[in-house]
C-alpha cells in the first residue's frame, strides 16, 4: 500500500530539517508507514519490486538511530520511536488471539533486518553503560548471592517514597494503565525459552511459568488478577489497551527480554535477568500495595500486588538456588554473563521505574483534583 503522506527526507547528520518539518513529525509519519508495511501482503516481494514503499519509514529509522545512539543527545522522541517499532516486530513472536492476518509478515526477512538494525545499535549503547571487563573477573556465585541479598529489601528510593506517601488515586490508575502493558500478558516471554533438554534448571523455570499461569487455571493466572484491578476502576482490560502511555524505558525492558529469549546464546544473561526480576519484584509490589492501602482502595484494586509478593519471594529463591547458581557451575567460563544479565535487568528496570514515576507525577499535576467526598 502506497503511503499518501507528503514525503520530506530527513536531514543527514549536521543538516537542518526542512521548513515546517520536525523530528516528531518524521517519526510519526515513519511509524504510520511501518504499520502499513506490517499489514501488507507479500511484504518482502513487494518491497523488492517497489523499495520506495518503505522510504519514509527507513528515513525516520536512520534519523532515530543517529539521534538515540550516536549523537549523545539522549533524544526521548527517537528512543520512543525505535522501541515502538522494535516492539511491533517482536510482538509477532507471541499469539494474541486476534485476526490471523495480523501475522502475515511474522517471518518477513525485511522485518528481521529492521529488528537487527535497531538491536545492534541499541544493544551496543546499552552495554556501554556496564563495565563488562570487571564482571568477567568476579566470583560469580558470591556476586549473585550478595546482589540478591541486597535487592530483597533495598533502601527506598525517592520514587518509591513518592508512590508510598504521595501518589493520588489518579496516579494509581495511571500506574495500572502503564503496568497493564506487561501485567496482562505476564509470563509470555518466559515461555519462549523453555524448550530443549530436560534438567533441573529447566524444570524450575517451568515451575515459575506454571505459577505465572495459575497452574493452568485462568481464574488464577496472574494477568487475571491484573485485569480485576483495572476492572475495579472501569478501565480497559484488553492487552496493549494503554500502549500509547508506555514510556520508552518500559518498552526497552520488554524488547530486551524478547532479544534474550529469542537468542539461546543469551540464555545465561536471560537467567540472570530473571533472577533479579523475581528477587526484586516484591519490594516494588510492596510500594504499590502500601499506596493502595493508604488510598483506602478495595481488595480487588490491589490483589495482584498481594499475590506477587507471596509468589515472587518464592520464585526469587528458586531462581537463585535452582537456576542461577547451578548454571554458574555448569558454565564456569561464561558464568559472568549471569551477572551481566542481572545487572542489566536492574539498570533497565530502575530506569523504567523512574520514567513511570515521572509519568505519574506529570499526570497528577495536569489533572484537576476532584472534590472530596463527604
Amino acid at each position: 500500500m502506497q503511503s499518501n503522506l507528503v514525503k520530506s527526507p530527513p536531514a543527514a547528520a549536521g543538516e537542518s530539517l526542512p521548513i515546517g518539518v520536525t523530528e516528531t513529525t518524521i517519526y510519526e509519519r515513519g511509524e504510520q508507514q511501518f504499520i502499513q508495511l506490517l499489514a501488507t501482503d507479500n511484504l518482502d516481494q513487494k518491497l523488492a519490486r517497489e523499495p520506495l514503499l518503505a522510504s519514509e519509514f527507513e528515513g525516520a529509522l536512520s534519523l532515530g538511530i543517529r539521534a538515540a545512539y550516536h549523537n549523545g543527545t539522549g533524544d526521548h522522541t527517537a528512543h520512543l520511536f525505535l522501541q515502538r517499532i522494535l516492539y511491533g516486530i517482536n510482538r509477532l513472536n507471541l499469539f494474541w488471539y486476534d485476526d490471523l492476518r495480523h501475522y502475515t509478515n511474522e517471518r518477513s526477512l525485511y522485518l528481521y533486518k529492521i529488528r537487527d538494525q535497531i538491536e545492534t545499535a541499541w544493544q551496543e549503547w546499552e552495554l556501554a553503560k556496564i563495565d563488562v571487563a570487571a564482571l568477567q573477573q568476579l566470583d560469580v556465585k558470591q556476586a549473585l548471592i550478595e546482589r540478591t541479598a541486597y535487592d530483597l529489601d533495598p533502601p527506598l528510593s525517592a520514587g518509591s517514597r513518592y508512590i508510598r506517601e504521595q501518589m493520588t488515586e489518579i496516579g494509581y490508575r495511571h500506574l495500572l494503565a502503564i503496568g497493564s502493558f506487561d501485567g496482562l500478558v505476564e509470563g509470555s516471554r518466559l515461555s519462549r525459552i523453555l524448550g530443549g533438554a530436560a534438567n533441573p534448571v529447566q524444570c524450575t523455570l517451568v515451575k515459575v511459568l506454571l505459577e505465572e499461569y495459575g497452574n493452568g487455571r485462568f481464574s488464577r493466572k496472574h494477568s487475571t488478577f491484573f485485569a480485576q484491578m483495572l476492572a475495579e476502576f472501569g478501565m480497559n482490560t484488553e492487552p496493549e489497551g494503554y500502549f500509547d502511555l508506555v514510556p520508552w524505558e518500559v518498552l526497552a525492558c520488554a524488547n530486551h527480554n524478547f532479544l534474550l529469549t529469542e537468542c539461546k546464546r543469551h540464555f545465561l544473561r536471560y537467567s540472570g535477568g530473571l533472577t533479579y526480576f523475581e528477587v526484586a519484584g516484591p519490594s516494588a509490589y510492596r510500594n504499590y500495595l502500601t499506596a493502595a492501602q493508604r488510598l483506602g482502595l478495595s481488595d480487588a484494586a490491589m490483589g495482584y500486588w498481594e499475590l506477587h509478593i507471596r509468589e515472587d519471594e518464592r520464585h526469587g529463591r528458586w531462581m537463585l538456588d535452582d537456576v542461577a547458581l547451578p548454571l554458574a557451575e555448569l558454565y564456569p567460563n561464561d558464568a559472568w554473563e549471569l551477572v551481566l544479565g542481572y545487572d542489566q535487568e536492574k539498570l533497565m528496570g530502575d530506569r523504567a521505574a523512574e520514567a513511570v514515576v515521572q509519568s505519574i507525577y506529570q499526570v497528577e499535576q495536569s489533572t484537576p483534583l476532584a472534590p472530596e467526598k463527604h
